[in-house]
């Protein structure tokens, strides 16, 4: 089980911070993103994976005017 933005969800396997991203219907290039406490990089939102325990919040930019 995972924490994101306070809400625990299930994880059935292991995935890259940028597949669940996606599976919950963000868009990588308006997100910002802390794992665990820290910021995570967007360049390396492909390389690091989501386990069990984690914690994410997630913040997603919308534009305006």
């Amino acid at each position: 089980m995972i924490r994101v933005n306070g809400k625990e969800q299930w994880l059935l396997k292991e995935v890259k911070v940028e597949e669940l991203l996606e599976q919950l219907g963000y868009q990588i290039t308006r997100v910002a993103l802390e794992l665990n406490g820290a910021m995570v990089p967007r360049k390396r939102l492909s390389e690091i994976t989501v386990k069990d325990g984690d914690v994410l919040e997630i913040v997603s930019f919308v534009g305006g005017g």
